[in-house]
């Protein structure tokens, strides 16, 4: 028996990972039960899920952690156990926490969005006025990743490539926490652009927050002023990409994680194998791709017609 344990139901990717490991466990009969958090940030509810799962016995856990930090504990002794500890899109801290990591490089991600709006704004990238909307304050692993790859990719000294908000460059306006929502989104733009509003580039970290922040930048009439910029790939977001409320975004590949991990835990129990890392890194590599319509020199895109055929989860509205 596998154990799935995600953020949230509350966000399309961890719907659309659960439906992808739902849907391999089903082809190779096997057993799944998933869990998931009632909001992105529950690791109480992670917690108990992983002491549920060893006490009915699983054979592997596949989790996207939400708090890596709370979660080493149980996470040990799920492993001293002999359960196969697998982590999705969010890595551990240190990786080896675990026994493998399906993820994005959420670093390489970042740097992707980063890279394409330095080009797309040219000149005025020396000029620019830069929100990153971030999921949360607690300096969790794929927060920090994805906001540092981003500030690396548009040309800023991030001094700790491991923490976030020690950079002392002044085009950098303001920060806030959106956990991951369109709500968080649209309340963290909203109060930046009261204290900022002359904001002209926003890093979300995900669709949600940027759809969030999307409505608040339209709601001030600016929308047309700001260039926003996201990681995920969903087909609602590829959908804001085309209509152009998003410059661009990074794609993610979900149903890999899932559909890899699932594999993952049946292959280790068959032949005692456990996963190997991408040469170089200290995880597996699922994959990424920049989706815009707007090309720029130096980095490598897809546009929007082929992003639709890569994309997950429903399509949702387009502005």
């Amino acid at each position: 028996m596998i154990g799935l344990i995600t953020k949230t139901d509350a966000n399309p990717f961890f719907v659309t990972m659960k439906e992808s490991a739902l849907r391999r466990a089903d082809e190779l009969d096997v057993e799944l039960r998933t869990f998931a958090g009632l909001y992105d940030g529950d690791s109480e509810a992670q917690v108990q899920a992983i002491e549920t799962l060893l006490a009915d016995g699983a054979d592997g856990i596949l989790i996207t952690p939400s708090a890596p930090a709370a979660l080493a504990e149980p996470v040990g002794r799920a492993r001293d156990a002999g359960v196969l500890v697998i982590a999705l899109d969010t890595p551990f801290d240190p990786p080896n926490a675990v026994d493998a990591t399906f993820a994005t490089d959420n670093f390489r991600a970042g740097e992707l969005v980063g890279l394409w709006a330095r080009q797309r704004m040219g000149a005025g990238a020396k000029d620019a006025r830069i929100a990153t909307l971030d999921g949360s304050s607690a300096q969790v692993t794929v927060d920090v990743l994805r906001n540092q790859g981003f500030l690396a990719g548009f040309g800023i000294d991030i001094e700790d490539p491991q923490r976030m908000y020690d950079e002392n460059d002044p085009r950098i306006v303001g920060s806030s926490a959106t956990m991951g929502t369109e709500e968080g989104g649209r309340s963290a733009m909203e109060r930046l652009l009261r204290e900022r509003p002359a904001i002209n580039l926003v890093y979300a970290i995900n669709e949600p927050a940027a759809a969030g922040a999307y409505a608040a930048l339209q709601a001030r009439g600016v929308a047309e002023d700001v260039l926003l910029v996201t990681i995920d790939g969903s087909c609602s977001g590829v959908h804001r990409v085309a209509a152009g409320a998003f410059g661009a975004t990074a794609m993610q590949y979900p149903l890999r994680m899932a559909t890899l991990g699932v594999e993952a835990v049946v292959e280790f129990y068959a032949t005692g194998r456990k996963p190997v890392d991408t040469p170089g890194l200290d995880f597996h590599d699922t994959g990424t791709a920049l989706v815009t319509d707007v090309p720029v020199a130096g980095v490598p895109s897809i546009d929007t017609t082929r992003g639709l055929g890569e994309c997950w989860g429903p399509t949702g509205p387009s502005e």
